[in-house]
């Protein structure tokens, strides 16, 4: 499956056409079919009015490598450099962009944005080219001296400015910019818990001991120790009078 489109404006800096895709396009290899109306210009050749196939290479490198076809792909027609382009905000799509070039020369495709991607592809010029499109655009331009696909894979991609000196590229140009922290509210902490006091216990005042009685309460009557005299009594009289009776 691909996805076709249609360039039918081609002007300066970051100029972005987008036309409907008329199939989708293969996801694991961004293969797109291009059709354009007039030339254009790629880092080492130049694109005739006419269909193309583009897609990335399957490499084992962690470069990106853009590969242009005839619209049949029969014939490989160049090879190209890229590296990674951020976008904020991606698109069901695909987009070209184009950088700002002298006049009467063919548009320059700067970089591919394949449909849904966060990251497109940001192609990198010679030194000759980067130096024009960067006196005409006044920003700098993605420069490499490599040459041959082999090389891609590990030549350094430096930045032209529109003196033509090199400089070290700033990759967070094209990298996505760091997530800013959310703030958090700061928390009173809480504090810890009072131990729960124990129940006190009611002081019991323990119960008066009883005092002695004065005098010990009269529990009986008399009479019968009367009755208990009496009687001994009158037995110490039979006895006494039993025993004159035997004198």
């Amino acid at each position: 499956m691909t996805n076709s489109i249609r360039l039918f404006a081609l002007t300066s800096l970051a100029a972005v056409v987008t036309l409907a895709p008329t199939a989708k396009a293969d996801e694991w290899d961004k293969k797109t079919v291009l059709t354009i109306n007039e030339a254009i210009q790629l880092p080492n050749t130049t694109l005739q009015p006419g269909t193309y196939t583009m897609k990335l290479l399957d490499s084992q490198s962690d470069r990106h490598i853009v590969q242009v076809f005839d619209k049949n792909e029969q014939h490989l027609i160049t090879t190209i450099l890229a590296i990674p382009n951020y976008r904020l905000q991606p698109t069901g799509k695909s987009k070209f962009a184009f950088w700002e070039v002298p006049a009467g020369q063919p548009p320059a495709l700067r970089a591919w944005f394949y449909p849904g991607d966060n990251f497109g592809q940001e192609f990198v010029y010679p030194k000759n080219m980067s130096q024009q499109i960067a006196a005409s655009a006044k920003m700098t331009v993605p420069t490499s001296a490599a040459q041959s696909t082999e090389e891609y894979k590990s030549a350094p991609v430096t930045a032209t400015n529109e003196t033509g000196t090199s400089a070290e590229l700033d990759t967070n140009t094209y990298t996505a910019p760091a997530p800013t922290p959310t703030p958090v509210a700061a928390v009173a902490p809480t504090p810890a818990a009072e131990p729960t006091p124990a129940p006190e216990v009611a002081q019991v005042a323990p119960a008066p001991t009883p005092e002695p009685p004065a005098q010990l309460p009269q529990t009986g009557s008399t009479v019968p120790l009367i009755g208990l005299a009496g009687l001994a009594s009158l037995l110490l009289f039979v006895a006494l009078r039993s025993n004159q009776e035997k004198a």
